[in-house]
């Protein structure tokens, strides 16, 4: 895959930026195995997709409500520290879903509480995290190094629920919880040999020196910004509407295709592949002109993605449909992510990725409850394809300004401005 793109390679070899790959690798295949097993724990335990949006919620949601202290936090702290401390927690909790479910003492409540403490560290370790990867590379090898996280999540989306699939039948679900705690273990390892300038780990202060000071100060600047601003609009849409589908995959597995776990292993899967197919695209595009069209083109297409998966029952045509979905997903993320990361001053890198948390968990979270709550009414069929009405607005409303947001985005915006190189 990588052969075929030099860019891919050179960014691949900078010390940093493999370690942390190769390491964060491991970890996502084992986050891909826990959340397959809590997918399908949920089902078991309660035959609802209404339980199915709660899950999705309590992982989700914390970061509407913690993002943008988070981010002010990653642009004050250590960013380094906190994803390590960060990796640790999660750790320890898969430690006590692997215990519980080994022991048959899970219950839908505790398994909701688990995934909350879950969705409550990723809130906090997520914009730090954002925030550290351009530490990690030059400046011109930004947008395939942002290309390459994208192909490594979703190969682990792909590989991480094959190796759930056999995990389960020989050891039981307990069994993908296990693996899942242990593979923290190499990224841990991978964070200890990064070697980090301390500005870079920890940028300088420019404005307000409190907490909330430095909150207000970060949501004032995104809603000031010409593009940064209206593509988070964007991209709320798609997280409210369109990624709240995979949070319904075991709902569909189960009611619309007639399978069981290995059909919900099977369109995780197909899914991973289309977004893998939209990062290596991305990743040999690099950052040319033109990605603005691109990002908010590819809302439409996982319009159509999404209402072809609603609309069939056949497997194949599921299949097709979701692999679709999954790489114009992943387009629009990257694209999105991207030029962000291009037009943000450092200083503010942080918040900006804080609320982009809060947009993209938080929406996928209240999302997720909406459509599993009106499909216990309507079945979850119509209500996902209710959903992209959402998207097709806002579609409408940001192809109107395509030309305004590509001129405040793609010529590198504030970080320019900024001096950075």
């Amino acid at each position: 895959m990588a052969s075929g793109n030099p860019g891919i390679l050179r960014t691949l070899r900078n010390p940093n930026f493999g370690v942390y790959t190769a390491g964060h690798a491991v970890s996502l295949i084992g986050t891909w195995m826990q959340r397959v097993a809590v997918g399908w724990l949920a089902w078991e335990l309660t035959q609802s997709t209404a339980w199915l949006g709660v899950i999705a919620a309590a992982n989700f949601l914390p970061s509407v409500f913690i993002g943008l202290f988070a981010g002010a936090i990653a642009d004050r702290a250590d960013r380094l520290r906190l994803i390590v401390s960060a990796q640790r927690l999660l750790m320890v909790q898969a430690v006590a879903l692997f215990a519980l479910t080994a022991a048959g003492l899970i219950t839908i409540e505790a398994l909701v509480g688990l995934v909350l403490f879950h969705g409550v560290v990723v809130g906090f370790n997520q914009p730090a995290n954002k925030a550290l990867i351009p530490s990690l590379i030059p400046r011109d090898g930004l947008p395939t190094a942002l290309a390459i996280n994208s192909i490594v999540f979703n190969l682990a989306r792909f590989i991480g629920p094959v190796v759930a699939g056999v995990f389960i039948v020989a050891g039981g679900l307990s069994a993908a919880f296990a693996v899942n705690a242990v593979s923290y273990l190499a990224f841990l390892a991978a964070l200890s040999r990064l070697r980090i300038d301390a500005a870079e780990r920890k940028p300088a202060l420019v404005s307000s020196a409190t907490l909330l000071g430095q909150v207000a100060d970060g949501m004032r600047y995104v809603a000031g910004h010409p593009g940064i601003g209206p593509l988070l609009l964007l991209y709320a849409a798609v997280a409210l509407s369109g990624r709240p589908v995979v949070e319904m995959l075991p709902g569909f597995a189960s009611q619309v295709f007639g399978g069981g776990a290995e059909t919900l292993a099977t369109l995780t899967a197909t899914m991973g592949l289309g977004a893998i197919a939209a990062g290596v695209w991305l990743a040999r595009r690099g950052p040319a002109p033109g990605l603005t069209r691109t990002t908010v083109a590819s809302v439409m297409g996982l319009v159509f993605a999404t209402l072809l998966f609603a609309s069939t029952e056949a497997l194949w045509v599921g299949m097709a449909a979701i692999a679709c979905f999954g790489f114009f997903a992943v387009s629009a993320s990257i694209g999105t992510q991207t030029l962000i990361q291009l037009a943000v001053a450092s200083n503010m890198r942080g918040r900006v990725f804080g609320l982009h948390g809060i947009v993209f968990r938080g929406g996928t979270a209240v999302g997720a409850l909406a459509i599993g709550a009106v499909s216990e009414w309507v079945g979850l069929r119509w209500s996902v394809a209710g959903a992209t009405v959402l998207m097709i607005l806002a579609w409408t409303w940001a192809w109107n300004r395509r030309v305004s947001i590509s001129a405040a985005l793609e010529d590198g915006g504030d970080a320019r401005l900024n001096g950075e190189p």
